[in-house]
């Protein structure tokens, strides 16, 4: 009776830690930067928008990317460009920054300036209820 147990125990248990095992798996990638890091721009693709409604369009519940800025940096520009309408939503130690697509970035929505050292969750969202394809630039040029 105990090794039937046993038999039914193992297997929930073995599932149980592929499911667990799976969503550490799905976590976002932290990008690390540095004042040397290269390539100088950094590009990274993803999907923007998402199912969750917010005064900086339509994100997702998780970030599209975590950026750890590994000592303060003078100057630092996050770039979103896709076919949509993209906004980035940034929470960081400096708070918690909304920027919308205008004619002065071209429809890019953009962020550039001082960074704290810290980690930052960017979201790319989406003004319209599409998803889209984007790429996110990071660089420490001045235009």
């Amino acid at each position: 009776m105990k090794t039937l147990r046993l038999l039914a125990i193992v297997p929930t248990a073995l599932a149980m830690s592929l499911v667990f095992t799976e969503a550490n798996l799905a976590q976002t990638p932290t990008v690390q930067i540095n004042r040397n890091s290269q390539p100088d721009p950094i590009v990274l693709n993803g999907k923007s928008g998402g199912t969750v409604k917010s005064n900086c369009g339509n994100i997702t519940t998780e970030p599209s990317q975590v950026i750890q800025v590994t000592e303060s940096l003078p100057y630092l520009r996050l770039t979103a460009e896709s076919q949509g309408k993209p906004t980035l939503l940034i929470d960081g130690p400096g708070g918690r920054f909304c920027v919308m697509p205008d004619s002065y970035s071209g429809g890019k929505p953009e962020l550039s300036g001082y960074w704290k050292t810290g980690k930052y969750s960017v979201y790319v969202g989406e003004l319209s209820q599409q998803q889209s394809s984007y790429t996110l630039s990071i660089s420490q040029r001045n235009k």
